[in-house]
């Protein structure tokens, strides 16, 4: 990828999970149903199809796309392979601003549900996704920062990250969110 690309865009990563109460003309699918996450037509990720899932089907796959910072749309268009050619079951807009734009970090995992409408616009079934803006690996913060004030402590002190299981600093990332807990003593 050249640079270029790299600074106009963002990488997304969409976890295409499963779906449900998938009909084509009017009967329920029987199998060979997969997603298409278009940005553009030139910049789309395809899953494989389900052969077991029927109507349901699960594919849990995850598509990386370059998402350029203009885009306001993923389209989610569910298909099924029949003996006639590939059929549209129904597609589905993912808004950006679904991922973005809210209170949570860039990185945050977003469980996302949306109903799917077929050629005519009637309801047909439901997507279920996960998303996530993929953080370029020099900009991930380390999950331990120095002690910056250094009273009493040498400089080699280090904060542990709350929340992080002893030994994960590594591995998990971001930020940490609760609920404080007021007592009064």
């Amino acid at each position: 990828m050249n640079k270029l690309v790299h600074e106009a865009s963002r990488t997304l990563e969409i976890t295409i999970l499963s779906a449900e109460n998938l009909r084509l003309d009017g009967k329920t699918v029987k199998k060979n149903s997969y997603v298409i996450a278009r940005v553009d037509p030139h910049n789309y990720g395809s899953t494989k199809a389900d052969f077991e899932g029927g109507s349901s089907p699960s594919w849990n796959e995850k598509l990386t796309l370059d998402v350029p910072y203009q885009t306001r749309f993923i389209t989610l268009e569910v298909k099924c392979r029949t003996s006639s050619g590939d059929r549209v079951i129904g597609t589905a807009s993912l808004p950006i601003s679904d991922i973005l734009g809210d209170y949570t970090p860039e990185s945050y995992l977003h469980f996302l549900s949306y109903r799917l409408r077929d050629a005519r616009g009637g309801r047909n079934g439901i997507i279920n996704v996960s998303a996530r803006v993929k953080m370029p690996i020099e900009s991930v913060s380390p999950a331990v920062t120095k002690n910056p004030v250094g009273y009493g402590c040498s400089s080699s002190w280090q904060q542990p990250t709350l929340g992080v299981p002893a030994g994960h600093q590594n591995y998990y990332s971001g930020v940490v969110t609760g609920v404080p807990i007021w007592s009064s003593f």
